[in-house]
């Protein structure tokens, strides 16, 4: 099973101090084709404007992720962590049983341009919990959240492994999927991949179930940068 969704079919919202392209069903954005791939339920492509950002609010029962492609982002949240995520680091949050936070725009003068992610837990009411740290790569595919904390990871409530995927021009991998799921979501550079008869550029995204793998091919001029999201098989309505 292939899922295609280029990134000009995305959901879109531009509030001045916020824009933001949403792959998923997402606040006022609705389509029920698209609900998520799997355990992924969110993926927020936003860029907030300098010195503004996302008033104190509560999330339940979610495993947040963000992960910050350029500036810095001033978090804060009720179980008294306060940090800032600078361009390169990730963010893992448990919202659990409920936890109250904000992220601002680190900076007066430049802008912040980050991913949001929400993967749905393995239970209900975790104690809220927070990690912060930036991932050095290692390799090609570098995991950068699972659910064993390996290598530098950070640490998911879930059977999920999110890694980076960084190519060098012209370089090629093949990305297994087996019995699971995948989702490939791309952040810059292009190639051309197996299943679609498209090249992908940023903001585009492939998921993938019940298949060999994804064998995905950087062109010869850029440097290429993705998120491979390894998810459970699922059942997805025809």
């Amino acid at each position: 099973m292939i899922y295609f969704r280029p990134s000009q079919q995305r959901g879109h919202v531009n509030i001045g101090w916020l824009n933001s392209f949403h792959s998923f069903s997402f606040g006022h954005y609705h389509a029920p084709e698209h609900m998520g791939w799997g355990l992924l339920r969110v993926i927020n492509d936003d860029t907030v404007a300098a010195s503004a950002g996302f008033e104190a609010h509560c999330h339940r029962d979610m495993e947040i992720i963000s992960y910050v492609l350029e500036g810095a982002l001033r978090h804060q949240d009720s179980t008294g962590k306060t940090s800032v995520l600078k361009a390169g680091e990730i963010q893992r949050m448990t919202a659990g049983s409920g936890i109250v936070h904000s992220e601002f725009n680190q900076s007066p003068e430049a802008q912040v341009h980050f991913l949001q992610i929400w993967i749905h837990p393995n239970e209900r009411g975790l104690e809220p919990g927070y990690q912060q740290r930036q991932v050095p790569q290692q390799g090609p595919l570098t995991a950068i959240v699972s659910p064993d904390a390996r290598g530098n990871s950070l640490k998911i409530h879930q059977d999920v492994v999110i890694s980076r995927l960084q190519l060098q021009p012209g370089e090629s991998i093949t990305l297994p999927v087996g019995s699971r799921a995948g989702y490939l979501h791309m952040i810059e550079g292009s190639a051309a991949v197996n299943v679609v008869d498209q090249p992908l550029g940023p903001g585009d995204a492939v998921g993938i179930m019940a298949a060999t793998g994804l064998t995905l091919s950087a062109t010869a001029d850029t440097h290429l940068t993705a998120l491979w999201f390894d998810l459970p098989a699922f059942h997805h309505p025809a």
